[in-house]
């Protein structure tokens, strides 16, 4: 049983988290390379907000949501 679990360990250590280890490693050569996951996953979040925002709008401009202060059964 104690081969599985390091052969677990192995696995995850070396193999999975091995990517962020050399990127981490790259912080001393320049901050934008080695935080470059953290980029990628701001401009997809903010592409998301884009997508959403767009999405609200066109509801919004088609009057498709209910505005009456009854339209949910827990406002009154």
């Amino acid at each position: 049983m104690k081969d599985f679990f390091e052969g677990i360990q192995y696995v995850v250590e070396l193999v999975l988290l091995n990517p962020l280890d050399e990127l981490r490693s790259l912080e001393l050569d320049s901050w934008f390379l080695a935080n470059i996951l953290n980029w990628a996953f701001m401009i997809i979040g903010f592409l998301a907000f884009l997508y959403w925002m767009k999405q609200l709008k066109t509801f919004n401009d088609r009057n498709e949501e209910n505005r009456e202060s009854t339209s949910h059964s827990f406002l009154g």
